[in-house]
């Protein structure tokens, strides 16, 4: 049972397409948060954000690295600014849970990581694929043996993103984004893959920008993979598949089969035993518009990050684990620009 604890004070950091879901979230929590600020530098994005949620705003950031009370903040800004607001609010005292991904190349990410551990504040992922009940319950299955040995694992990541989406100023670069459907999109299912069958060893396969879009970093990606247990596989990782499906992770082992088809599992023993674990709300974000979708494993991910400070231990997806799926999308990236084989550093 969690002890009762008081209410931590923390901030919102950017008030852009992500923020939904977490204020959602801390809405449901708020016998634990108390949301001190909602930052934005954007006058319309803050108004904007007002008409939802009822936080107090911020227009410096500031105010926030400077206010002792807060102890923690949310960071929701493009991928290309977390270097420096994490650097000024881990110097600041401030814990921090941090969208996906960590930073636009992995030397930057490594290096906001290693800020974070020498000012001894804790930093928090947003990888929330990782607390689907379907995928839990998977890892359960996978941990107990009842699967048995991992022969191979076949990602599949079809979505859809109209041009519409591209067009604005800077997504689908690489000074802005960091890259294309991987780090953008396929990073959650990548990271959930990784998470349950192991890490890659090596890759190899092909990536390039299709014709459906008109952008700078890649829409198709198609690789073979080698698992450092000896597993094989394959990741298929698209936005131009009109009109988006749901992600699918599908498990091959020595005793059965197990699909991750969204929010949801289906496992198929040899004995003829069968395993189902069904959404209570569809697994959304694959269409138009990828911010449809419910807020529960957002919620469930901020409890863990709470759980974290609380107990005083690291949370189940740490900047350094989240390193991990970074250089494995560097490695599909290389792979699918040389056409050769290219290990996971």
């Amino acid at each position: 049972m969690r002890l009762q604890v008081e209410r931590r004070r923390i901030a919102l950091i950017g008030l852009g397409m992500a923020v939904t879901p977490h204020a959602r979230s801390l809405i449901d929590l708020q016998e634990r948060v108390e949301v001190a600020y909602a930052f934005s530098p954007t006058a319309a994005r803050r108004e904007a954000f007002a008409a939802q949620f009822p936080f107090p705003l911020c227009d410096d950031l500031d105010t926030i690295v400077t206010d002792r009370s807060v102890e923690a903040v949310i960071v929701l800004t493009p991928a290309n600014t977390h270097l420096d607001i994490v650097q000024l609010c881990a110097e600041g005292g401030k814990h921090i849970l941090l969208e996906k991904p960590v930073e636009i190349t992995t030397q930057r990410a490594t290096r906001l990581v290693e800020i974070c551990e020498q000012n001894s504040v804790t930093l928090g992922i947003v990888l929330q694929h990782r607390f689907r009940p379907a995928g839990l319950r998977l890892a359960e299955l996978l941990r107990e043996d009842g699967l048995g040995e991992i022969v191979s694992c076949s990602t599949t990541i079809d979505l859809w993103r109209p041009q519409s989406y591209y067009d604005e100023p800077g997504r689908g670069s690489f000074a802005r984004d960091g890259g294309g459907v991987l780090i953008s999109q396929g990073i959650h299912t990548l990271d959930l893959m990784q998470s349950l069958v192991g890490p890659v060893a090596e890759v190899r396969g092909y990536a390039m920008t299709s014709p459906v879009h008109q952008m700078e970093t890649e829409d198709v990606v198609m690789a073979a993979l080698r698992y450092e247990s000896g597993a094989l596989g394959t990741v298929n990782a698209t936005t131009a598949a009109y009109p988006g499906f749901l992600e699918r992770i599908r498990i091959v082992c020595r005793h059965g089969t197990a699909t991750l088809e969204g929010a949801s599992l289906e496992v198929a023993f040899h004995d003829g035993r069968k395993e189902n674990v069904r959404p209570t709300a569809t697994a959304g974000g694959t269409g138009a518009d990828p911010m449809a979708f419910p807020h529960d494993w957002h919620r469930s991910l901020i409890e863990n990050f709470l759980d974290a400070l609380d107990q005083g231990c690291p949370p189940q997806v740490t900047g350094r684990e989240a390193l991990k799926v970074h250089r494995l999308i560097d490695a599909l990236i290389e792979a699918g620009h040389s056409g050769g084989t290219v290990p996971v550093s």
